[in-house]
């Protein structure tokens, strides 16, 4: 792999406020895995806030987003599993197990979603340095008609 923003990359993290500043943008609290995902071709690593690796605990998300990312990608995100129309956090802590076919037969039972929100690298182009807004309407645009597990927020 090797694309202008590798891993390991800590994502900057929500703050809480009384109300929000002016010309200030925001997301909402996704219940799931804050997680980085970094494409360059075939390679696919999905990153924790922390920086430690959860590629091996999704391996269908890991496919989708093979399938379905910009060929050379940083994005930012929230791995989430939906079930029964709501997002269920205990569904998404079983999948780090210790044994591969665990996490298989729980990936075949509840498949997980990535939800992206920014993108810090597009191609050979790194995107850190770029204003947020300027950095959603890249992602808008490298992800228009990209289709579920992978959703843009």
């Amino acid at each position: 792999m090797d694309l202008p923003v590798m891993p390991p990359v800590k994502p900057m993290l929500a703050k809480s406020v009384a109300r929000i500043p002016p010309d200030m943008q925001y997301e909402a609290k996704w219940d799931g895995f804050r997680a980085i995902v970094f494409r360059d071709g075939a390679e696919v690593e999905v990153g924790s806030r922390t920086g430690k690796s959860l590629t091996r605990y999704f391996p269908e998300l890991v496919a989708a987003l093979r399938e379905r990312l910009p060929e050379r990608c940083v994005v930012d995100g929230e791995i989430v599993i939906a079930l029964g129309g709501r997002l269920d956090f205990d569904a998404l802590t079983e999948r780090i197990h210790p044994a591969e076919s665990r996490v298989r037969t729980l990936a075949e039972r509840n498949p997980a979603s990535f939800v992206t929100f920014d993108v810090l690298a597009l191609a050979d182009e790194s995107l850190v340095d770029v204003p947020l807004a300027d950095r959603r309407a890249l992602l808008t645009m490298a992800l228009s008609g990209v289709t579920p597990p992978v959703h843009v927020a």
